[in-house]
């Protein structure tokens, strides 16, 4: 019986049950949480209140991962929706506002953290047959310094018990205790880093007013180059008619956790059409803040001697800061890059697990550059400070932006990577470059690309 257990049955979990079940037997998932049999927040999750985006990349290694079952549709059918980014979407960077194009290529979903984890997670139970969720708590990694065998687990209702498996993978999140494991096996000096710039989250959930049914998602994006706290703001549509609201601030200029001041703040950004769109709907929660958003990197892949048997994936491996929204995106493409080794490769072969970890760190450097490239430029930022390079990198992607607020073919390549599905390197074309070093071709926008339809709904919701 070849057997593999992955700790965490949060997206990042259930996907990479999914990865790894062609090529075994069972594959157990331990979780210490109770599962919700419907879309519901739980405490595993510290930002799933908050707003999620569902990256083209991720929904497209979400597809490939889940090959006999239309992930697209299911999310959409349970009450996600689909946004272009090109057409779909009002957003005002830190040099103007974006366009909005004919063009329909890039496509993002948008739902609630809660919804997205149901549905995925009843895709992979309800469609494989040997994946199987475990309630229990991982205590220890089994085995040595060269090869994991297994799992400690401390059950709900039982005492210690020890479960053999050929592979383990950690997908717990923020909270895992891999470092700990691993010393408790014999691997020591991993290498860490954690770039803090003080982000708060406060997020409220509003009814969808009437008439707004079709308003496109509007975000107010911090700007890092003014050398003021960054403060953001977002209105996303996710599922039953609602709209979720998540403001964020760094250090310094962090929002309030009170109704009143949670309006004011959004009211008192460089465009108020957030808090225009809001100040007459009917709120549905309170505020939820959360402070959880640093990133946070773990080096696996450079630790000198790393054991067969063990991959570590998602939260475990790295977060970023969620305002922008990677996070999903990226452990659904470690997870494919989990299925790809795994049908070219035996999991019990040496050097497996390794070859793993180093490809999934290829996924985590792209997403941690623009993350981090972009926090250590604001105020009081913990953990880092720019350097020479990373200023110059900044100019590059200042003058981008400025160029992508006005231009299609340096916006498509703009998407392109920070939907994921591309690397860095698709920045650097000659016709992006070019693009870029000229400047915009049209002139800017002074206010946000609305059509009739959608300035006459403003104008009726506003105070």
């Amino acid at each position: 019986m070849r057997t593999a257990v992955v700790i965490g049955a949060g997206l990042g979990g259930v996907l990479a049950a999914a990865a790894l079940s062609p090529a075994h037997d069972e594959v157990i998932v331990v979780e210490n949480d109770e599962l919700p049999d419907r879309p519901d927040h739980r405490r595993g999750l510290p930002q799933g209140r908050h707003a999620h985006l569902l990256m083209p990349g991720g929904l497209d290694a979400m597809e490939e991962l889940l090959p006999r079952q239309d992930v697209r549709e299911h999310l959409l059918a349970a009450g996600a929706h689909e946004i272009s980014l090109s057409a779909g979407m009002l957003a005002l960077s830190s040099e103007g506002w974006f366009r909005r194009w004919t063009h329909d290529e890039h496509h993002m979903i948008t739902c609630s953290r809660a919804l997205l984890d149901w549905a995925v997670r009843g895709l992979v139970l309800d469609g494989l047959d040997n994946v199987t969720v475990r309630r229990a708590k991982v205590t220890d990694l089994l085995g040595s310094r060269h090869r994991v065998t297994g799992v400690r687990l401390d059950g709900p209702a039982g005492g210690p018990e020890e479960l053999p498996a050929e592979l383990v993978v950690d997908v717990s999140g923020r909270g895992s205790r891999i470092v700990t494991w691993l010393a408790g096996i014999g691997v020591s000096g991993i290498e860490e880093r954690s770039v803090d710039s003080g982000l708060v989250n406060a997020t409220r959930i509003y009814r969808r007013p009437p008439g707004a049914e079709s308003f496109p998602l509007t975000v107010i994006q911090a700007d890092p180059y003014a050398g003021l706290p960054g403060r953001s703001a977002v209105i996303v549509p996710i599922e039953d008619g609602r709209w979720m609201v998540s403001l964020a601030g760094t250090r310094g200029g962090e929002p309030p956790a009170d109704p009143d001041g949670f309006l004011r703040y959004t009211l008192d950004l460089p465009h108020g059409i957030v808090g225009r769109l809001i100040a007459n709907a009917e709120p549905l929660t309170d505020v939820f803040v959360s402070r959880s958003t640093s990133n946070s990197r773990r080096y696996l892949e450079k630790t000198p001697s790393w054991p067969d048997g063990l991959v570590v994936l998602g939260d475990a491996l790295a977060t970023f800061n969620p305002a922008y929204g990677q996070g999903m995106s990226v452990v659904a493409l470690e997870a494919l890059t989990l299925r790809r080794e795994s049908t070219r490769t035996d999991p019990r072969s040496p050097g497996y697990a390794r070859a793993v970890q180093r490809a999934a760190a290829k996924h985590v450097d792209a997403a941690w550059n623009m993350a981090v490239g972009q926090d250590i430029l604001y105020p009081e930022v913990r953990g880092a400070a720019p350097t020479t390079t990373d200023r110059l990198a900044g100019r590059y992607t200042r003058r981008l932006v400025r160029a992508a607020t006005r231009s299609y073919p340096a916006a498509s390549a703009l998407w392109d990577v920070t939907g994921l599905k591309a690397g860095p390197t698709r920045l650097l074309r000659p016709g992006v470059v070019l693009a870029t070093l000229n400047g915009p071709s049209l002139p800017p926008l002074t206010e946000p690309p609305l059509t009739p339809a959608e300035r006459k709904i403003l104008g009726g919701l506003q105070p």
